[in-house]
Protein backbone atom coordinates (compact mmCIF):
# COMPACT_ATOMS: atom_id res chain seq x y z
CA UNK A 1 0.00 0.00 0.00
CA UNK A 2 1.02 3.52 -0.78
CA UNK A 3 0.48 5.88 2.25
CA UNK A 4 1.07 9.88 1.85
CA UNK A 5 1.35 12.10 5.12
CA UNK A 6 0.36 15.22 4.69
CA UNK A 7 0.64 18.77 6.77
CA UNK A 8 3.30 17.36 8.73
CA UNK A 9 4.34 20.67 11.16
CA UNK A 10 7.63 19.30 11.22
CA UNK A 11 9.63 16.23 10.26
CA UNK A 12 12.22 15.58 12.59
CA UNK A 13 15.67 13.96 12.37
CA UNK A 14 15.55 13.76 8.63
CA UNK A 15 18.36 12.33 6.24
CA UNK A 16 18.77 13.02 2.46
CA UNK A 17 22.00 10.76 2.79
CA UNK A 18 22.11 7.61 5.46
CA UNK A 19 24.02 8.14 8.49
CA UNK A 20 24.68 5.26 11.08
CA UNK A 21 25.45 7.47 13.71
CA UNK A 22 26.17 10.88 14.94
CA UNK A 23 29.21 11.75 16.97
CA UNK A 24 30.23 14.89 19.19
CA UNK A 25 29.30 18.21 18.44
CA UNK A 26 27.06 17.03 15.58
CA UNK A 27 24.60 15.41 18.04
CA UNK A 28 23.09 18.89 18.49
CA UNK A 29 22.12 18.96 14.69
CA UNK A 30 18.60 17.60 13.90
CA UNK A 31 17.82 17.82 10.68
CA UNK A 32 13.80 18.65 10.05
CA UNK A 33 11.22 19.77 7.48
CA UNK A 34 8.89 22.48 8.30
CA UNK A 35 5.33 22.17 6.45
CA UNK A 36 6.19 18.92 5.07
CA UNK A 37 5.06 15.50 3.57
CA UNK A 38 6.17 11.55 3.40
CA UNK A 39 5.29 8.77 1.38
CA UNK A 40 5.61 4.89 2.48
CA UNK A 41 4.91 2.08 -0.18
CA UNK A 42 4.62 -0.67 1.87
CA UNK A 43 7.25 -0.69 5.13
CA UNK A 44 9.39 1.19 3.95
CA UNK A 45 9.65 4.85 3.77
CA UNK A 46 10.02 6.08 -0.11
CA UNK A 47 9.94 10.08 -0.02
CA UNK A 48 9.39 13.17 1.43
CA UNK A 49 9.53 17.24 1.39
CA UNK A 50 7.90 20.48 1.83
CA UNK A 51 4.47 20.28 0.96
CA UNK A 52 4.55 22.99 -1.74
CA UNK A 53 6.55 20.15 -3.68
CA UNK A 54 3.63 17.52 -3.44
CA UNK A 55 3.22 15.84 -6.56
CA UNK A 56 1.54 12.73 -4.86
CA UNK A 57 -1.93 11.87 -6.65
CA UNK A 58 -1.85 8.20 -6.78
CA UNK A 59 -2.08 7.51 -2.66
CA UNK A 60 -4.11 4.80 -1.85
CA UNK A 61 -4.20 5.82 1.74
CA UNK A 62 -4.01 9.81 2.38
CA UNK A 63 -3.58 10.42 6.39
CA UNK A 64 -3.78 14.38 7.46
CA UNK A 65 -0.66 15.35 10.38
CA UNK A 66 -3.05 18.26 11.56
CA UNK A 67 0.06 20.38 11.45
CA UNK A 68 1.84 18.03 14.40
CA UNK A 69 5.48 16.53 14.68
CA UNK A 70 6.23 13.70 12.85
CA UNK A 71 9.57 12.02 14.34
CA UNK A 72 11.25 8.36 13.69
CA UNK A 73 9.83 6.04 17.05
CA UNK A 74 12.39 5.46 19.59
CA UNK A 75 14.68 2.64 19.48
CA UNK A 76 15.63 1.09 22.84
CA UNK A 77 18.19 -0.82 22.92
CA UNK A 78 18.77 -2.05 26.57
CA UNK A 79 16.06 -3.26 28.52
CA UNK A 80 15.16 -6.37 30.49
CA UNK A 81 11.46 -6.49 29.82
CA UNK A 82 10.83 -10.34 29.82
CA UNK A 83 10.49 -10.63 33.88
CA UNK A 84 8.65 -12.84 36.59
CA UNK A 85 6.74 -10.28 39.16
CA UNK A 86 8.08 -6.66 40.24
CA UNK A 87 10.37 -6.07 42.90
CA UNK A 88 8.91 -3.22 44.85
CA UNK A 89 9.61 -4.11 48.14
CA UNK A 90 13.43 -3.91 47.51
CA UNK A 91 12.27 -0.53 46.29
CA UNK A 92 11.46 0.43 50.45
CA UNK A 93 14.94 -1.31 51.10
CA UNK A 94 16.74 1.00 48.52
CA UNK A 95 14.52 4.05 49.89
CA UNK A 96 15.60 2.93 53.67
CA UNK A 97 19.37 3.03 52.28
CA UNK A 98 20.22 -0.44 51.35
CA UNK A 99 22.85 -0.35 48.35
CA UNK A 100 22.47 -2.05 45.25
CA UNK A 101 25.20 -4.39 46.23
CA UNK A 102 23.64 -4.93 49.82
CA UNK A 103 20.58 -5.91 48.63
CA UNK A 104 22.25 -7.90 45.91
CA UNK A 105 24.07 -9.94 48.82
CA UNK A 106 21.11 -11.13 50.71
CA UNK A 107 19.74 -12.70 47.50
CA UNK A 108 17.95 -9.77 46.03
CA UNK A 109 18.24 -7.99 43.07
CA UNK A 110 19.07 -10.67 39.86
CA UNK A 111 18.94 -13.06 42.55
CA UNK A 112 15.45 -12.43 43.68
CA UNK A 113 13.98 -11.90 40.12
CA UNK A 114 16.09 -15.37 38.74
CA UNK A 115 14.51 -17.35 41.44
CA UNK A 116 10.52 -15.91 40.42
CA UNK A 117 11.13 -16.50 36.76
CA UNK A 118 12.86 -19.91 36.90
CA UNK A 119 9.15 -20.76 38.49
CA UNK A 120 7.24 -18.91 35.61
CA UNK A 121 5.91 -20.84 32.34
CA UNK A 122 7.12 -19.57 28.96
CA UNK A 123 3.67 -18.28 28.31
CA UNK A 124 3.38 -16.48 31.84
CA UNK A 125 6.34 -15.06 30.96
CA UNK A 126 5.34 -14.01 27.22
CA UNK A 127 2.11 -12.84 28.39
CA UNK A 128 3.65 -10.23 30.86
CA UNK A 129 6.34 -8.84 27.83
CA UNK A 130 3.44 -8.82 25.26
CA UNK A 131 1.96 -6.20 27.35
CA UNK A 132 4.78 -4.08 28.68
CA UNK A 133 5.54 -4.34 24.69
CA UNK A 134 2.78 -2.43 23.82
CA UNK A 135 2.81 0.10 26.51
CA UNK A 136 6.29 1.07 25.36
CA UNK A 137 4.74 1.43 22.04
CA UNK A 138 2.10 3.37 23.14
CA UNK A 139 5.32 5.65 24.38
CA UNK A 140 6.88 5.97 20.65
CA UNK A 141 9.03 3.07 21.14
CA UNK A 142 9.72 1.29 17.73
CA UNK A 143 13.18 -1.37 17.99
CA UNK A 144 13.82 -2.69 21.56
CA UNK A 145 16.76 -5.02 22.62
CA UNK A 146 15.36 -7.63 25.00
CA UNK A 147 18.17 -9.46 27.29
CA UNK A 148 18.22 -12.51 28.81
CA UNK A 149 19.56 -12.62 32.08
CA UNK A 150 16.99 -13.39 34.58
CA UNK A 151 17.42 -17.37 34.34
CA UNK A 152 20.57 -18.06 35.70
CA UNK A 153 20.98 -21.48 34.78
CA UNK A 154 21.24 -23.17 31.79
CA UNK A 155 17.08 -24.47 31.38
CA UNK A 156 15.96 -20.93 32.42
CA UNK A 157 18.05 -18.67 30.02
CA UNK A 158 16.79 -20.83 27.47
CA UNK A 159 13.13 -20.29 28.74
CA UNK A 160 13.61 -16.31 28.27
CA UNK A 161 15.38 -16.84 25.21
CA UNK A 162 12.38 -18.61 23.54
CA UNK A 163 10.04 -15.80 24.92
CA UNK A 164 11.56 -13.10 23.40
CA UNK A 165 11.62 -15.45 20.12
CA UNK A 166 8.26 -15.71 20.42
CA UNK A 167 7.99 -11.87 21.01
CA UNK A 168 9.81 -11.41 17.60
CA UNK A 169 7.41 -13.43 15.86
CA UNK A 170 4.19 -11.59 17.09
CA UNK A 171 5.21 -8.05 17.89
CA UNK A 172 5.49 -5.41 15.04
CA UNK A 173 8.44 -4.11 17.16
CA UNK A 174 11.97 -4.94 16.02
CA UNK A 175 13.19 -6.84 18.42
CA UNK A 176 16.90 -7.63 19.35
CA UNK A 177 17.70 -10.63 21.88
CA UNK A 178 20.77 -10.75 23.63
CA UNK A 179 22.06 -13.58 25.73
CA UNK A 180 23.11 -12.22 29.29
CA UNK A 181 23.99 -15.61 31.03
CA UNK A 182 26.47 -13.92 32.93
CA UNK A 183 24.41 -11.12 34.87
CA UNK A 184 24.59 -12.49 38.75
CA UNK A 185 26.58 -15.25 40.31
CA UNK A 186 23.74 -17.83 41.42
CA UNK A 187 24.37 -18.53 45.20
CA UNK A 188 24.98 -21.91 44.60
CA UNK A 189 27.97 -21.10 42.70
CA UNK A 190 29.26 -18.18 45.32
CA UNK A 191 32.87 -18.96 46.26
CA UNK A 192 33.58 -21.25 43.18
CA UNK A 193 32.34 -18.14 40.80
CA UNK A 194 35.00 -19.46 37.89
CA UNK A 195 32.55 -22.98 37.60
CA UNK A 196 29.30 -20.52 36.65
CA UNK A 197 31.63 -19.25 34.01
CA UNK A 198 32.67 -22.81 32.69
CA UNK A 199 29.09 -23.43 32.41
CA UNK A 200 28.39 -20.33 30.88
CA UNK A 201 31.35 -20.89 28.41
CA UNK A 202 30.73 -24.67 27.69
CA UNK A 203 26.97 -25.37 28.33
CA UNK A 204 25.02 -21.85 27.91
CA UNK A 205 26.50 -20.72 24.95
CA UNK A 206 26.70 -23.57 22.74
CA UNK A 207 23.10 -24.09 23.04
CA UNK A 208 22.40 -20.63 22.76
CA UNK A 209 23.66 -20.72 19.17
CA UNK A 210 22.72 -24.11 17.96
CA UNK A 211 18.69 -22.76 18.96
CA UNK A 212 19.81 -19.63 17.01
CA UNK A 213 18.54 -17.58 20.20
CA UNK A 214 20.43 -14.73 20.18
CA UNK A 215 21.51 -11.89 18.62
CA UNK A 216 24.53 -10.40 21.19
CA UNK A 217 26.51 -11.81 23.95
CA UNK A 218 25.96 -9.36 27.22
CA UNK A 219 28.37 -9.95 30.47
CA UNK A 220 27.78 -7.88 33.45
CA UNK A 221 31.57 -6.66 34.40
CA UNK A 222 31.58 -4.62 37.45
CA UNK A 223 32.12 -4.54 40.84
CA UNK A 224 30.95 -7.90 42.96
CA UNK A 225 29.96 -9.06 39.55
CA UNK A 226 32.02 -10.42 36.79
CA UNK A 227 36.19 -9.47 36.80
CA UNK A 228 38.21 -8.31 33.50
CA UNK A 229 39.38 -11.84 33.23
CA UNK A 230 35.85 -13.64 33.48
CA UNK A 231 34.75 -11.26 30.74
CA UNK A 232 37.40 -11.54 28.36
CA UNK A 233 36.73 -15.61 28.37
CA UNK A 234 33.05 -15.09 27.98
CA UNK A 235 33.19 -12.64 25.25
CA UNK A 236 35.90 -14.61 23.46
CA UNK A 237 33.50 -18.13 23.45
CA UNK A 238 30.64 -15.73 22.47
CA UNK A 239 32.49 -13.87 19.80
CA UNK A 240 33.89 -17.29 18.31
CA UNK A 241 30.22 -18.92 18.18
CA UNK A 242 28.93 -15.74 16.19
CA UNK A 243 27.27 -13.61 18.89
CA UNK A 244 27.83 -10.10 18.64
CA UNK A 245 29.39 -8.25 21.85
CA UNK A 246 28.21 -6.46 24.23
CA UNK A 247 28.49 -5.45 27.74
CA UNK A 248 27.04 -3.82 31.37
CA UNK A 249 30.46 -2.05 32.39
CA UNK A 250 30.87 0.97 34.90
CA UNK A 251 28.26 0.98 36.92
CA UNK A 252 29.32 0.33 39.95
CA UNK A 253 33.12 1.58 40.11
CA UNK A 254 36.03 1.69 37.41
CA UNK A 255 35.98 -1.97 36.22
CA UNK A 256 37.42 -2.19 32.90
CA UNK A 257 34.35 -3.52 32.07
CA UNK A 258 35.01 -0.40 28.84
CA UNK A 259 38.33 -1.75 27.79
CA UNK A 260 37.62 -5.55 27.44
CA UNK A 261 34.53 -4.77 25.34
CA UNK A 262 36.43 -2.69 23.11
CA UNK A 263 38.99 -4.80 22.73
CA UNK A 264 36.24 -7.43 21.84
CA UNK A 265 34.90 -5.02 19.54
CA UNK A 266 31.46 -4.47 21.43
CA UNK A 267 28.55 -3.23 19.66
CA UNK A 268 27.81 -0.86 22.79
CA UNK A 269 29.12 -0.83 26.62
CA UNK A 270 26.34 0.14 28.74
CA UNK A 271 25.32 2.15 32.09
CA UNK A 272 28.97 4.28 32.36
CA UNK A 273 28.26 5.97 35.39
CA UNK A 274 32.28 5.79 36.24
CA UNK A 275 33.94 7.46 33.32
CA UNK A 276 37.22 8.64 33.20
CA UNK A 277 40.09 10.30 31.06
CA UNK A 278 41.39 6.86 30.27
CA UNK A 279 38.11 5.30 29.16
CA UNK A 280 37.12 7.71 26.95
CA UNK A 281 40.64 7.60 24.99
CA UNK A 282 39.75 4.20 25.06
CA UNK A 283 36.20 4.44 23.36
CA UNK A 284 37.70 7.39 20.82
CA UNK A 285 39.83 4.87 19.31
CA UNK A 286 37.30 2.38 18.85
CA UNK A 287 33.88 1.56 16.91
CA UNK A 288 32.04 0.90 20.39
CA UNK A 289 28.74 3.25 20.92
CA UNK A 290 28.75 4.56 24.57
CA UNK A 291 25.24 3.68 25.92
CA UNK A 292 23.48 5.29 28.75
CA UNK A 293 21.00 4.21 31.16
CA UNK A 294 19.62 7.39 32.97
CA UNK A 295 16.26 5.71 34.08
CA UNK A 296 18.54 3.10 36.52
CA UNK A 297 20.86 6.32 37.64
CA UNK A 298 17.58 8.27 38.84
CA UNK A 299 15.81 5.58 40.19
CA UNK A 300 19.03 3.91 42.41
CA UNK A 301 20.41 7.48 43.01
CA UNK A 302 23.49 7.41 41.37
CA UNK A 303 25.94 9.67 39.66
CA UNK A 304 25.33 10.66 36.31
CA UNK A 305 27.56 9.28 33.95
CA UNK A 306 29.75 12.35 31.83
CA UNK A 307 27.26 12.27 29.04
CA UNK A 308 28.47 16.18 28.16
CA UNK A 309 32.44 15.33 28.57
CA UNK A 310 31.87 12.25 26.21
CA UNK A 311 30.01 14.25 23.89
CA UNK A 312 32.65 16.95 23.88
CA UNK A 313 35.18 14.45 23.21
CA UNK A 314 33.82 14.13 19.47
CA UNK A 315 32.16 10.53 21.25
CA UNK A 316 28.56 9.44 20.40
CA UNK A 317 26.15 8.68 23.09
CA UNK A 318 22.96 6.54 22.92
CA UNK A 319 19.97 6.25 25.55
CA UNK A 320 17.95 4.00 26.54
CA UNK A 321 15.44 2.98 29.19
CA UNK A 322 17.13 -0.40 31.07
CA UNK A 323 13.60 -1.23 31.37
CA UNK A 324 13.66 -3.97 34.85
CA UNK A 325 12.10 -4.05 37.57
CA UNK A 326 14.44 -4.01 40.12
CA UNK A 327 16.87 -1.13 38.47
CA UNK A 328 14.58 1.06 36.22
CA UNK A 329 10.73 -0.33 36.10
CA UNK A 330 9.92 1.82 33.24
CA UNK A 331 10.44 1.60 29.70
CA UNK A 332 9.01 5.49 28.89
CA UNK A 333 11.82 6.76 26.11
CA UNK A 334 9.91 10.33 26.52
CA UNK A 335 11.06 10.23 30.47
CA UNK A 336 14.78 9.45 29.09
CA UNK A 337 14.62 12.36 27.09
CA UNK A 338 13.52 14.42 30.21
CA UNK A 339 16.51 12.61 32.15
CA UNK A 340 19.02 13.70 29.16
CA UNK A 341 17.99 17.06 29.24
CA UNK A 342 17.87 17.70 33.10
CA UNK A 343 20.11 15.60 34.66
CA UNK A 344 22.79 15.06 31.95
CA UNK A 345 22.50 18.37 30.19
CA UNK A 346 22.13 17.45 26.32
CA UNK A 347 20.13 19.54 24.34
CA UNK A 348 16.66 18.23 23.39
CA UNK A 349 18.21 18.28 19.69
CA UNK A 350 20.97 15.93 20.99
CA UNK A 351 18.82 13.86 23.58
CA UNK A 352 16.83 12.94 19.97
CA UNK A 353 19.86 11.77 18.52
CA UNK A 354 20.59 9.71 21.67
CA UNK A 355 17.39 7.72 21.48
CA UNK A 356 16.92 7.39 17.83
CA UNK A 357 19.55 7.07 15.55
CA UNK A 358 22.89 6.21 17.82
CA UNK A 359 20.35 3.76 20.12
CA UNK A 360 19.30 2.44 16.57
CA UNK A 361 23.34 1.77 16.13
CA UNK A 362 23.79 0.24 19.54
CA UNK A 363 20.99 -2.19 18.09
CA UNK A 364 22.55 -2.74 14.72
CA UNK A 365 20.10 -1.67 13.14
CA UNK A 366 21.06 2.22 12.53
CA UNK A 367 20.94 1.10 8.41
CA UNK A 368 17.29 0.55 8.44
CA UNK A 369 15.84 2.62 11.42
CA UNK A 370 16.36 5.81 13.97
CA UNK A 371 16.17 8.45 11.15
CA UNK A 372 13.46 9.23 8.56
CA UNK A 373 15.39 8.30 5.37
CA UNK A 374 14.28 7.09 2.03
CA UNK A 375 14.45 3.26 2.00
CA UNK A 376 14.16 2.78 6.10
CA UNK A 377 12.12 1.13 7.74
CA UNK A 378 8.53 3.41 8.05
CA UNK A 379 8.78 3.31 11.92
CA UNK A 380 7.78 6.67 12.95
CA UNK A 381 4.97 8.44 15.10
CA UNK A 382 3.05 11.51 15.39
CA UNK A 383 2.72 14.11 18.37
CA UNK A 384 -0.29 15.05 19.65
CA UNK A 385 -0.72 19.38 19.12
CA UNK A 386 2.40 20.41 20.99
CA UNK A 387 3.94 23.84 20.04
CA UNK A 388 7.84 22.89 19.92
CA UNK A 389 9.90 19.67 19.93
CA UNK A 390 11.13 20.84 22.39
CA UNK A 391 8.24 20.27 24.80
CA UNK A 392 8.67 16.56 24.44
CA UNK A 393 11.51 16.70 26.93
CA UNK A 394 10.19 19.62 28.54
CA UNK A 395 6.34 18.58 29.13
CA UNK A 396 7.14 15.45 31.42
CA UNK A 397 4.81 12.38 33.02
CA UNK A 398 2.76 12.67 29.87
CA UNK A 399 2.36 10.94 26.69
CA UNK A 400 2.93 13.38 23.66
CA UNK A 401 2.45 10.65 21.26
CA UNK A 402 -0.76 10.57 19.08
CA UNK A 403 -0.36 8.44 16.68
CA UNK A 404 2.30 5.03 15.94
CA UNK A 405 3.09 3.41 12.66
CA UNK A 406 5.42 0.11 12.81
CA UNK A 407 6.23 -0.98 9.58
CA UNK A 408 4.28 1.57 7.97
CA UNK A 409 1.00 -0.06 9.57
CA UNK A 410 -0.54 2.17 12.32
CA UNK A 411 -1.07 0.70 15.91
Amino acid sequence: MRTLITNIKSLVQVEDKKRIAVCGEEMSKLHSIDNAYMIIEGDSIVDFGEMKNLKETNAEKIIDAKNRFVLPTFCDSHTHLVYAGSREIEYIDKIKGLSYEEIAKRGGGILNSAKRLQQASEEELYEDAMQRLEEIKSYGTGAVEIKSGYGLTTEAELKMLRVIRKLKENSPLTIKANFLGAHGVPLEYRGRQGDFVDLVINEMIPLVVKEELADFIDVFCDTGFFTVEETDRMLFAGVKNGLIPKIHANELDYSGGIQVGVKYNALSVDHLECVGEEEIECLKASQTMPTILPGAAFFLNMPYSPARKMIQAGLPVAMASDFNPGSSPSGNMQMVLTFACVNYKLTPQEAINATTLNSAYAMGISNTHGSISKGKKANFFITKDIPTIEYIPYYYGTNKVDRVFLNGIEQ
